[in-house]
């Protein structure tokens, strides 16, 4: 039987990042993935601030494009901001996590892909873990810890899915597609977010470049009653309709349909670890943020809050992980509980009129200030357009009482 110090299931963003942290420290690390290729499974809210990349050791060859220019579509109001310098990245979701699965054997850690857990056994102060290859007789290895990066799966934490409490969920569909030049250079540097009943009620969809010549295409929502509207249609049927009246386009070569769900723990309530020795990360944990969507980069931040405290029980520090949930909702939960909250109130509770206006309000705060309430929810932001709202508004008025002046004389 072989044993490792580690044993990491999945191989996302989470569990990849995770084996390559753990192998540069020295320890004996297999990471498993269930899927036997890094291109399946690869659904992801992929955007990001270009700081992510030094932040997390990330190089350019996991990027698809690079974006400058930001773009907010509702149903009758269009706002764009653009700068001079870079912003952000698109990943591309694949050689994201082939990079750091094979950083990870670089260091000296094992990969195994095209192997599903089943299940995990205490036996003393090790855990007897049951893995079972696509093609083969199912395998045990021994280990010290074992770490759930299975995502919204939690297959780990829990092994009877009926065990699941009640989580926040959201759905969302992605297509990769291929277009003309023309039409990928109009957009090869933007970022495109749609709101609205016409574009995506109940949620929100996008616009994100890929390689050249190639956009990601998606659309996703809470699966939760909306206050306004009985009935909705399938989120292809939202894809399709900017594909064809936004980006106006009727010839393109599908290259690939891909879906996810997410199970998100109103108020971080998770499961983080089992005594003494199973911790989770990534989404398993809810560290993707439920407002976006966005869950790369926040994975990769809770897996290094992770890491020390792994690193602890295996040098007998600590007992258990109740340090690791303490700091790691203590990071996450006050502005991810009220990206949760905002999220309710307007993806379920507004009225399409509602939405235009929040996004036309849009149009006096900086390009700074909007990526800081994007990208790093920074709410209070939202009111320094006040000013420039309120001169508006006073404007028009004064406008009215000179025009209705004027018709008097």
């Amino acid at each position: 039987m072989q044993y490792f110090d580690v044993v990491i299931v999945g191989a996302g963003p989470a569990g990849g990042h995770c084996a390559r942290l753990l192998a540069k420290l020295g320890y004996s690390v297999l990471l498993v993935e269930q899927h036997e290729s890094f291109q399946q499974n690869i659904f992801s809210s992929a955007a990001t601030p270009l700081e992510t990349l030094e932040l997390f050791n990330l190089p350019p060859s996991v990027v698809a494009s690079f974006w400058h220019k930001l773009e907010i579509v509702t149903t009758k109001v269009h706002r764009h901001w653009e700068a001079n310098n870079t912003l952000g990245a698109v990943f591309d979701f694949a050689k994201l996590r082939a990079f750091l699965a094979k950083d990870a054997e670089i260091n000296g850690a094992k990969v195994w892909l095209g192997h599903r857990y089943v299940k995990a056994q205490q036996e003393s102060e090790k855990l007897l873990i049951s893995l079972k290859p696509k093609r083969g007789e199912e395998i045990t290895v021994s280990s010290q810890v074992l770490v759930d990066a299975t995502g919204f799966a939690r297959a780990v934490m829990y092994p009877d899915k009926r065990q699941k409490p009640k989580f926040l969920k959201g759905t969302g569909i992605e297509y990769l597609i291929e277009v003309e030049q023309d039409i990928y250079q109009k957009y090869a540097h933007s970022l495109v977010f749609f709101m609205g009943y016409q574009w995506s009620p109940k949620g929100y969809s996008w616009i994100f470049p890929m390689q050249e010549n190639q956009f990601k295409v998606g659309s996703a929502w809470i699966d939760a009653p909306h206050k306004f509207i009985a009935e909705v249609k399938p989120l292809k049927f939202y894809i399709g309709q900017i594909i064809k009246d936004y980006l106006k386009i009727e010839d393109y070569k599908l290259l690939d349909v891909h879906g996810s769900i997410l199970e998100y723990s109103i108020g971080l309530n998770d499961i983080y670890y089992r005594e003494p020795n199973i911790i989770a990360i990534g989404d398993a944990v809810s560290t993707v943020n439920f407002l976006g969507g966005e869950g790369i980069r926040h994975a990769l931040k809770g897996t290094e809050i992770a890491v020390p405290y792994i690193e602890n029980y295996l040098n007998s520090k600590c007992s258990n992980f109740r340090q690791y949930q303490e700091e790691i909702k203590s990071y996450f939960a006050p502005k991810w509980n009220l990206s949760e909250q905002i999220s309710r109130r307007v993806y379920l509770e507004y009225s399409d009129q509602k939405i235009d206006q929040g996004v036309a309000y849009l149009k006096y705060l900086s390009l700074s200030d909007l990526m800081d309430i994007l990208f790093y929810y920074k709410f209070e932001k939202f009111t320094r357009g006040l000013g420039g709202y309120l001169k508006s508004k006073i404007g028009q008025m004064l406008g009215k009482i000179k025009s209705l002046w004027s018709n008097k004389l």
